[in-house]
């Protein structure tokens, strides 16, 4: 399932993409919307088109809509993060409107903060289970149901994992042996050592990418704004953006 290179090098608008980013920059690092949980806060000198260490998207991934879709976002979350709860309900709303064209991938990862959280670490391992036994839908579906089953303010009641486990379409017994070995832990550090490598200090923690370009989405963004930084890169694609008009527009902003 990972984006093709065809797909990605056929980008034939640079200039616009990255001109489409400063814009992101702008409309990200200079608004005060982030919320983020992790002990740093946004730094407006810091440079939202930095390249990171990120590793590629890959089959090992969870990826909700089409792997070769032109424009991918990678988020690192914690399944016990309130600000990652609000952020999931915002990109599913997101996903309903540009991953049903093909045009956006959502790529899950696993980011626990475990000084906040004490459980996340379980969480994490839990959806990792899931996903190994399930397969890619089972694995979303378990994610969704763990947001699903509280509130904002709560952590999510441990106990019930197994249930959310078969209920994603996993054999109960099969996932608790998972679980008791420890089998998926690294691929937990994995998941964790690679965030850091890719600049996260805290969850919600995005990347979204098109191509070679790439720019940071961080904290709980609301949905305007993923929205619109969707769909500004959507219509360069589409080549409905004059790639002037935004750098002008980004050189004045």
């Amino acid at each position: 399932m990972e984006p093709s290179t065809e797909n990605q090098s056929s980008l034939a608008i640079p200039i616009a993409i990255v001109a489409g980013f400063a814009m992101i920059a702008i409309a990200i690092f200079f608004t005060g919307g982030s919320s983020n949980e992790g002990p740093v806060t946004v730094d407006e000198t810091s440079d939202p088109l930095a390249a990171t260490e990120m590793r590629p998207v890959s089959a090992d991934d969870y990826i909700l809509g089409n792997p070769n879709a032109p424009i991918t976002i990678i988020e690192y979350s914690d399944y016990d993060c309130p600000f990652c709860k609000q952020f999931h309900a915002t990109m599913h709303q997101v996903m309903d409107e540009y991953g049903v064209t093909g045009r956006l991938a959502w790529v899950y990862r696993q980011f626990p903060l475990i000084d906040l959280h004490p459980n996340a670490a379980l969480l994490s391992e839990a959806g990792l289970c899931v996903g190994d036994l399930g397969g890619n839908d089972a694995f979303w579906t378990f994610s969704d149901t763990v947001y699903e089953s509280r509130i904002e303010t709560e952590p999510t009641n441990v106990t019930r994992l197994p249930e959310f486990a078969e209920a994603a379409g996993v054999d109960r017994a099969a996932y608790q042996e998972c679980m008791d070995s420890d089998r998926m832990l690294d691929a937990l550090r994995a998941d964790m050592a690679d965030g850091l490598a890719a600049g996260a200090q805290g969850t919600p923690y995005s990347i979204i990418k098109v191509g070679n370009q790439e720019a940071v989405i961080n904290g709980a963004q609301p949905y305007s704004v993923v929205k619109e930084i969707v769909a500004n890169l959507v219509d360069q694609l589409d080549g409905a953006v004059d790639p002037t008009v935004l750098e002008e527009e980004a050189a004045s902003s």
